[in-house]
């Protein structure tokens, strides 16, 4: 190879628009032995770092499309980004050849420490340099783009500027990311913040969405009500769904994962809400047109 020979991307793109669901602990053995039918794997890439974990991903790789999505770059992080874990994690693509790779707008550590939270920033000029900084960096590294979640959120800084969906786009055209457009993540956040959600769905670049995220929220109790909570604990609510039908009539269909990340049950109940998305995502397609 020369030295101005390019280099391959670190990710595959090789996820087509199906129903997928994320790969838990509790699942390796039924994945692996029972093959289940669905489409597609995502697996939070910190949890996969270590040899044993990386060998039971490695298998499932044998078999189905993955994507990798990380919880720990802390993209929002003004300090930058930890280049150790960044360099692990292209590590792990080269491993993995994933067909698609996410992150989030979020940030989550302090001087190196890790908060184990994904915490909303201000949107105002400064956070906007501040990721898309980071993200350059990333994408640089990982050879690839990046697909950016929308996040949950339960408060509002008093001194953002810019809204949320114009951050994102402003992003997107910055750095060329895409997105991942979290349904259950704007139905919280549109809840929690009085907006409207399908006007936030239409303000999105509908080009730059590579993936739909499902998941179950609650509702918080106490003093903190009436919030509702991204807790990723249940079934997806009615409301949620009828989002995602109106996503996929204006935006069209994508890949779509279903979210479960406590309470975890057993397999066939995240099967049986990935085939609802995926009986969604049928009806979602464009009709065949015939050639004139």
């Amino acid at each position: 190879m020369s030295d101005n020979a390019p280099v391959a991307a670190r990710c595959s793109g090789t996820i087509t628009v199906a129903a997928g669901i994320g790969l838990r602990a509790q699942h390796h053995r039924a994945v692996l032995e029972n093959q289940p039918a669905i489409g597609w794997f995502e697996v939070h890439s910190e949890n996969y770092l270590g040899p044993t974990s990386l060998a039971v991903l490695e298998r499932v790789r044998e078999n189905y499309p993955v994507s990798l999505h990380s919880v720990g770059l802390s993209l929002g992080s003004a300090g930058g980004i930890d280049r150790a874990h960044l360099t692990a994690l292209a590590n792990l693509a080269d491993r993995i050849e994933p067909g698609l790779v996410s992150e989030h707008l979020a940030w989550g550590t302090v001087d190196h420490e890790f908060l184990a939270d994904l915490l909303p920033l201000p949107l105002t000029e400064e956070s906007l340099a501040v990721v898309c900084r980071n993200v350059d960096a990333t994408q640089e590294t990982m050879r690839c783009q990046i697909l950016m979640e929308n996040p949950s959120t339960y408060l509002q800084f008093g001194h953002s500027t810019i809204p949320e969906a114009e951050f994102l786009t402003a992003m997107v055209v910055q750095t060329g990311c895409g997105l991942i457009c979290d349904i259950n993540n704007v139905f919280v956040s549109a809840s929690n913040h009085g907006w409207d959600p399908e006007r936030y769905l239409a303000a999105l670049p509908a080009n730059a969405i590579g993936e739909y995220h499902l998941a179950g929220h609650s509702h918080a109790e106490g003093a903190a009500a009436p919030l509702l909570l991204d807790t990723h604990d249940r079934r997806i609510a009615p409301e949620v769904w009828a989002l995602f039908e109106h996503a996929l009539a204006l935006i069209g269909p994508r890949p779509t994962l279903i979210e479960w990340d406590a309470d975890i049950p057993h397999l066939p109940v995240l099967l049986d809400e990935a085939a609802g998305a995926a009986a969604r995502l049928s009806r979602g397609r464009p009709e065949p047109q015939c050639p004139p």
